[in-house]
């Protein structure tokens, strides 16, 4: 290939980066980054990116705050560099929640941090999985907003499951929900609940019937866990299958998170690796890999071919 792939990692997830790197059969590029005493960033290529069509694997973890600004200074550093083209892939956005005007005064942060990348000198943003598809509107160039379904389907079709029900976690989610369950054949319910305040939800009550059914509960992200185990209880209260599963797209497992994910005793937690998480946290927990998925679309991009397949989850 006459313009090889420049492959560049953050400090936020390096063992994503180097599984897709490895699916690229790409070394991640060399990055010098490092922190003054203050705590400033300090962030430059090794090597000359002049001419060449960079990616920058960068999530957001719960050190959000510093990934974010960690990526701003490398997007900045290789546009300097005069480098053809930024091609930003986030796994995980982070501030996606904070998507629109919810009540008075509030920020769209969402669109502050898309507007903070384009600022920095990004011409493409690879994600996955976005709290909501609004959010592909926040960028003035071009999004790839990646759906990891047929990863939890190919998973959950080898089980076999009998009487399966797919479970969204609030009324929000319904529509991604009966797509999935869709894809599995399966049937739907939903948790009608109400969030007094962030990260606080209060589960009312089930819309469907779990009666003696397997139940997958299926969400973006699992967060603090509030919701998903409030949800676990009420499927129990309903008379579902004691056997009750989880599957959710990224993993942020914020404070009490992994305690709550212990005590509800799931069959099963499933989550992809979007966001570093420790495989042995908990028992039942089942990590998917999103890099192969994510190593397609690079190449793809790169190639100058369709993508639509792939994101649709023909990969």
């Amino acid at each position: 290939m006459d313009n090889p792939i420049k492959l560049f990692s953050g400090t936020s997830h390096p063992a994503l980066a180097a599984e897709i790197s490895e699916h690229l059969g790409v070394k991640v590029s060399e990055m010098k980054i490092s922190r003054f005493a203050c705590g400033e960033i300090y962030a430059k290529s090794v090597n000359s990116v002049r001419g060449a069509d960079v990616y920058i694997i960068q999530t957001a973890t719960q050190n959000v705050n510093e990934d974010y600004m960690e990526l701003f200074i490398m997007i900045d550093a290789l546009k300097r560099s005069f480098a053809k083209s930024i091609h930003v892939v986030i796994p995980h956005f982070g501030y996606a929640r904070q998507d629109r005007v919810a009540s008075p005064r509030e920020p769209i942060t969402a669109k502050l941090i898309a507007d903070l990348i384009q600022a920095s000198g990004a011409d493409h943003v690879i994600g996955m999985k976005f709290h909501s598809e609004q959010i592909q509107g926040f960028f003035d160039f071009p999004v790839d907003n990646l759906n990891p379904d047929k990863i939890f389907c190919d998973y959950f079709k080898k089980k076999n499951l009998k009487d399966l029900v797919v479970v969204s976690a609030d009324a929000g989610g319904a529509k991604d929900a009966k797509k999935f369950a869709d894809k599995l054949g399966a049937n739907l319910a939903i948790i009608h609940k109400n969030r007094p305040n962030h990260n606080i939800a209060e589960v009312m009550h089930v819309v469907g019937n779990v009666k003696n059914k397997t139940c997958l509960i299926y969400d973006d992200m699992i967060d603090t866990a509030g919701s998903v185990f409030g949800a676990k209880q009420a499927l129990e209260r309903n008379e579902a299958n004691p056997d009750i599963y989880l599957a959710a797209t990224h993993a942020i497992f914020s404070g009490s998170a992994i305690q709550r994910l212990k005590e509800a005793n799931f069959k099963e937690v499933v989550i992809t690796n979007t966001i570093p998480v420790d495989k042995n946290a908990f028992p039942g927990l089942k990590i998917l890999s999103v890099a192969p998925l994510m190593a397609n679309i690079i190449r793809n991009v790169h190639e100058g071919k369709s993508i639509t397949g792939v994101i649709q989850g023909e990969f």
